[in-house]
């Protein structure tokens, strides 16, 4: 007797028995593979769709322009290549029909390259200024096996964006990628960060969402050899009127693999919206994961709005640690106290406060210029909302 086929379906890790995942990890680069979002779909119930101006049916248009600025110390390579290069799109497929359509419709991409076993003196720096209207864009990161490098991608202006980011951290490599969304305040962003970290290869994102009017970002990572290692770290401060929103999916899709997420946000004003989307899968048949991830948000004032939603999916009994954590509410009344009894102004204190809470993520910049920049930048926002 013939045993009945089973057909696998979507972002499945297994057959029979072993449950399908209901993450998306496969993706694709055709947009006709994506409905039109409503809204109403569990990947898009928290974005303001009627504020995509067109990114989500396709008809936004490309008639935008950047201005584009890399500065990179020797062992690096920068260069602008047509869509046939072999390089693009090998980090990993999108994950919604806005990345899709974006990778349907760019015409160049950066490519960023750091020669193999090359520990870079100083960071490499790309300036992203958008200059208005519609634009497609994709950049590649490719950090060759043994290397070490910090990038930093500094984007400002105005406009609607969307596009991709692929990184590749080579065998042993070490990439801290530094993302500062900084857009103008009609700004739309929507953005897919893929990362490849291969065998022993540490890879560390750091998001910092300040601009924009709608900030989509999506940060994700598979792993291509034992012993790979992922930290994401975000910091995000959305005012009023701003929808900030952070999906990130580890996929331990190999054993002997580690993340750690961590996202803090902060909230003030009418109708600032701030969603984080933590999703972690450790894959049937891994042994020794290590993953954790937390989120934490603080609302300044009552008319804003939170949704942090961590998701963990695990199809094996061998896992080294495996947690989540989400918390949300307003200043500690203990710690304003405390300083208020000592003489510090009401203002003052919160502002301290608010400091100490970013301080340890800020910290972990590389790059102390950009730290102190960022930090007055919070500082800023915090005063305008006062």
């Amino acid at each position: 007797m013939t045993s009945p086929s089973i057909e696998p379906k979507a972002h499945s890790h297994g057959l029979g028995d072993i449950p399908f995942s209901k993450l998306a990890t496969h993706g694709s680069f055709d947009v006709n593979d994506f409905p039109v979002p409503t809204g109403r779909e569990e990947e898009w119930r928290f974005t303001p769709i009627r504020r995509l101006r067109g990114l989500h049916d396709g008809s936004a248009v490309a008639d935008g322009a950047d201005k584009l600025d890399i500065d990179a110390p020797e062992g690096v390579t920068v260069e602008r290549v047509g869509r046939d290069d072999s390089r693009i799109g090998t980090a990993g497929r999108p994950a919604d029909r806005v990345v899709a359509q974006a990778h349907s419709s760019f015409e160049e991409a950066t490519v960023v390259t750091v020669a193999q076993g090359k520990a870079l003196d100083r960071h490499v720096a790309i300036e992203r200024q958008a200059q208005g209207g519609t634009r497609f864009d994709q950049y590649v990161i490719d950090v060759k096996p043994l290397a070490e490098a910090v990038v930093v991608l500094n984007q400002t202006g105005g406009g609607v964006r969307a596009g991709s980011v692929d990184v590749h951290v080579g065998e042993g490599a070490r990439l801290t990628l530094v993302s500062v969304q900084d857009w103008d305040g009609d700004a739309v962003d929507v953005t897919q960060h893929n990362a490849q970290v291969a065998k022993d290869a540490t890879f560390k994102s750091i998001v910092i969402t300040l601009g924009g009017d709608l900030v989509r970002l999506s940060p994700k990572v598979a792993y291509t050899g034992r012993g790979g290692n992922a930290e994401l770290h975000g910091l995000y401060f959305t005012g009023d009127g701003q929808h900030h929103e952070h999906r990130s999916l580890i996929d331990h899709n190999l054993s002997h693999t580690r993340s750690r997420v961590e996202y803090k946000g902060a909230l003030s004003g009418k109708d600032a919206h701030g969603v984080w989307i933590g999703d972690v899968i450790i894959g049937e048949g891994t042994t020794g994961t290590d993953s954790y991830e937390h989120n934490r948000n603080l609302q300044l004032t009552d008319d804003t709005r939170v949704d942090s939603v961590p998701n963990l999916e695990i199809f094996t009994g061998e896992v080294e640690g495996a947690g989540h954590a989400a918390a949300s509410g307003r200043l500690d009344d203990i710690h304003l106290f405390y300083l208020r009894s000592r003489g510090i102004p009401e203002d003052e204190a919160r502002r301290l406060v608010i400091r100490g809470y970013f301080l340890e993520l800020i910290n972990r910049i590389p790059v102390e210029d950009l730290r102190d920049e960022i930090m007055a930048k919070v500082e800023r926002k915090l005063a305008a909302h006062e």
